[in-house]
């Protein structure tokens, strides 16, 4: 990554005891907070971050600069393992915490930093209800940080109903008049975190842990936003700086590969068997078809023959009745001529 200065303001006000996140809001912006510091100094050496809690126990109980700008990881991790719960929840018609006054401390720390070189980001978390809070106010926040060059990444945790409208309001003044522009590249991101996330799953597939610009047009709500493919093959972690993480991100991720690839090939084979024992019916049935269509031609044929031989048997025995009548009938005409002689010759003899 590019050499980059950043501050991270903290949310820190009552509203952070709430346990909606595991274990508190406090907590889990803290756990996110780290690894952003962590993957913000690994990525250049020469990056620097600073931290300011927005809510303070003095009597302006404004921002609190914690941290400047600073190369020493020692320092921003104390920071931030020691900012308290401070502030109260209403304060005079106001807000538990005032972002813009909060954005506008992080912008001169930035504009003091030591190291005047790289960009400038501040890395925003918010977890109190912005109910007084005017929208017009946020805009008039981020084009003064887009007239500053410094680019914002917000992360809203709780309250999103009522904060992601304004939030978006700051975040598309930060990016100017061209976020509604498709394919421009989008510098600051708004991220939002469900209720019962850990944030920390949520920002490492997030551009502003990656560190890559997104296009205007894409969708960096819950699960914030695709990164780039830097050291993709050990889960996006630099080995140089980490390597047994890496490695250990390396093994999971194959596992993970071959695992995909087992249930892929059982699916595939159990397919395959689906499409053989449906050719193996279908042929079953194609000869089930001949079979039966042999079955009624021989059936056929019998009935046939059978009408023939019945046929001819009749035909028999009608002959047969034929010639006894004509036998008969000649037997009797012998008898009567017979019967003639005889008397022919009685009468002979008796003259």
């Amino acid at each position: 990554m590019p050499l980059e200065s950043c501050m991270i303001l903290l949310d820190n006000s009552e509203f952070m005891r709430n346990g909606d996140y595991i274990p508190t809001r406090l907590e889990a912006q803290s756990d996110a907070a780290n690894m952003i510091v962590n993957q913000k100094t690994q990525s250049n050496p020469e990056s620097t971050v600073g931290v300011i809690a927005m809510s303070s126990a003095g009597p302006s109980s404004g921002a609190e600069l914690l941290v400047s700008p600073t190369d020493d990881l020692g320092k921003i991790l104390s920071a931030l393992h020691g900012v308290p719960l401070c502030g109260e929840m209403v304060r005079n018609g106001k807000d538990a915490v005032d972002i813009a006054a909060s954005v506008q401390v992080a912008t001169l720390a930035l504009k003091h930093r030591r190291n005047k070189n790289g960009a400038q980001r501040i890395v925003l978390f918010v977890g109190s209800p912005l109910s007084n809070a005017d929208a017009r106010t946020f805009v008039k926040a981020g084009k003064q940080l887009k007239k500053n060059n410094v680019f914002i990444d917000v992360i809203a945790m709780g309250e999103l109903g009522e904060n992601e409208p304004k939030l978006r309001e700051l975040v598309d003044a930060a990016n100017g008049s061209s976020a509604n522009e498709e394919g421009v590249e989008r510098n600051c991101h708004l991220v939002t975190i469900p209720a019962g996330v850990l944030p920390s799953d949520v920002l490492i597939s997030s551009p502003i842990f990656r560190g890559d610009a997104a296009p205007m047009g894409g969708d960096m709500g819950g699960s914030g936003g695709r990164g780039g493919d830097a050291f993709a093959e050990y889960g996006g972690v630099d080995p140089n700086m980490d390597p047994e993480l890496a490695m250990a991100l390396r093994v999971s991720m194959e596992e993970e590969r071959a695992r995909q690839e087992r249930v892929s090939a059982a699916a595939a084979a159990e397919s395959n068997q689906e499409e053989k024992s449906g050719d193996n019916d279908a042929a079953a049935a194609n000869n089930s078809d001949s079979m039966e269509g042999i079955t009624d031609g021989v059936e056929n044929d019998e009935d046939a023959l059978l009408q023939q031989a019945l046929a001819m048997s009749m035909a028999e025995n009608q002959a047969s009745v034929t010639f006894g009548e004509t036998a008969a009938a000649a037997g009797v005409e012998g008898t009567a001529m017979d019967m003639g002689d005889d008397d022919d010759d009685a009468a002979m003899q008796m003259a």
